[in-house]
């Protein structure tokens, strides 16, 4: 088991109004999967992602990734987790504009302990011949392809997709998941994407679905459909 999470529970308050936002979520993933978790805005799977990531932390509960216990973490040892093991793509691109894709890709790649090669990662995304390019010359399916190159470049064990497609039309859209299909596959890198577009769950080995703060429902994928068959 590569992802183990267990009764997490995390709130928020504003002033004197708490708001409970995961309520006890359970969630298993093996190693080279691909997990969808999929649900409404508002209904807790950013943050269930971003507690697996490192970026928030949980009131209660348990995280477990690839033996390292997440939620007993320092916050110097979780730098160190989210810089060595975790891959960040997000819905919007956050490329810094003054560096070409290459740079883009380079300024992860040298803060990694065992980042693969900027130009593999490039050629492998479809981005090498833009390589010397800024992000204002690029379509945003192309700037999505440039920050997977930057979430994956740094090898890590866990890629976390939070929303890839939902700045793009239905043809990057698929691009994308035909792409984060390949990178599975071809590197063994283990995916967890969130979204609301029930359709991309036929692309994944297990899928979660979350309403108010609850998975509601799990379920295993025994076909799974390539990203290219996908329709909605």
């Amino acid at each position: 088991m590569f992802i183990k999470v267990e009764n997490l529970i995390k709130s928020y308050t504003t002033g004197e109004i708490t708001t409970q936002v995961l309520k006890g979520v359970d969630l298993t993933l093996d190693k080279g999967e691909i997990g969808v978790i999929l649900g409404p805005s508002g209904s807790g799977k950013s943050t269930l992602l971003n507690i697996i990531g490192g970026i928030d932390r949980c009131d209660s509960g348990l995280v477990e990734v690839d033996k390292v216990e997440v939620t007993k973490l320092s916050d110097r040892a979780l730098t160190d987790y989210r810089r060595d093991q975790i891959g960040f793509v997000f819905q919007f691109y956050n490329l810094i504009p003054d560096l070409t894709v290459g740079e883009n890709v380079e300024v992860v790649s040298n803060i990694s302990r065992s980042p693969l090669s900027t130009d593999e990662i490039l050629e492998s995304v479809g981005m090498a011949d833009k390589k010397h390019r800024f992000p204002k010359e690029l379509s945003g399916g192309e700037q999505q392809r440039v920050s997977i190159a930057r979430a994956v470049v740094k090898n890590p064990n866990l890629l976390l997709c939070d929303e890839p497609t939902g700045a793009l039309d239905f043809e990057a859209s698929r691009e994308i998941l035909k792409l984060l299909q390949k990178i599975n596959k071809n590197f063994g890198t283990t995916i967890l994407m969130i979204t609301h577009n029930s359709a991309i769950s036929a692309m994944a080995n297990r899928v979660y679905r979350v309403r108010s703060g609850e998975i509601v429902e799990s379920s295993i994928n025994k076909t799974m459909i390539s990203a290219e068959r996908i329709e909605w």
